[in-house]
């Protein structure tokens, strides 16, 4: 079975962020409240889903903890961000180099996200990339999403991989806890808008480019 390497999809691959603030704040202005999220300094929420968003928005217009609004709005969302996935969204530089590079090397590669399914193909699609990956496994591929580890394992075994061949690169403590529950060793990168201090979370490696990508590979998984 071939080794595999595992990405997260938002802050991973690609900064999505400016996307996902526009569809969120489509919802609040579709409530009257105007335009809420600013794109840059809000973008490190962005990257930790729509729900996140969404209570932020709503902490600033008080209404915090309004779970039932959360609830409601999240659909819509959705379907916002559907309409118009790609105006802002790119890769991060040297990111397909780097797959290229860990093909070309016999390396599966696959996708494990918290992006529900449909949107993550609908997205890669329109980036032109999704047939550069083995197997996508997204939020709601499986009865459970990350940090479960269930998805994880799914994304390394419909790659053609062996979880114990494997690692994962993420972004957030959500990876790093999915990549200890399936055994695995966990990169993290550190150059998505808002990142904390990624050395807090103990991850077998970080990256500070996807040109680093090679060398962390041969170390943790060959």
């Amino acid at each position: 079975m071939k080794p595999t390497v595992v990405f997260d999809l938002d802050g991973t691959l690609a900064d999505t962020s400016g996307d996902l603030i526009e569809a969120a704040n489509a919802c609040f202005r579709g409530m009257g409240a105007g335009s809420v999220l600013d794109a840059n300094s809000d973008a490190g929420t962005a990257l930790r889903g729509g729900r996140a968003m969404l209570r932020l928005g709503l902490t600033r217009i008080g209404r915090a903890d309004d779970e039932d609004e959360v609830a409601r709005q999240y659909p819509v969302l959705l379907n916002h961000y559907e309409q118009a996935i790609d105006q802002h969204t790119f890769l991060y530089p040297g990111t397909m180099e780097a797959i290229a590079r860990l093909k070309a090397r016999g390396i599966a590669v696959s996708i494990c996200t918290n992006k529900p399914e449909a949107l993550a193909r609908l997205l890669m699609t329109r980036l032109g990339v999704l047939d550069q990956f083995d197997a996508l496994v997204g939020a709601d591929t499986l009865p459970t999403s990350k940090p479960d580890p269930a998805p994880y394992i799914a994304s390394v075994e419909r790659a053609g991989g062996h979880v114990r061949h494997s690692l994962l690169v993420g972004d957030s403590e959500t990876d790093r806890l999915t990549a200890h529950a399936a055994g695995v060793p966990s990169v993290l990168v550190t150059f998505w808008p808002g990142q904390p201090d990624i050395e807090t979370l103990k991850p077998d490696a970080t990256l500070d480019h996807f040109d680093e990508l090679d060398d962390v590979v041969t170390r943790l998984l060959l």
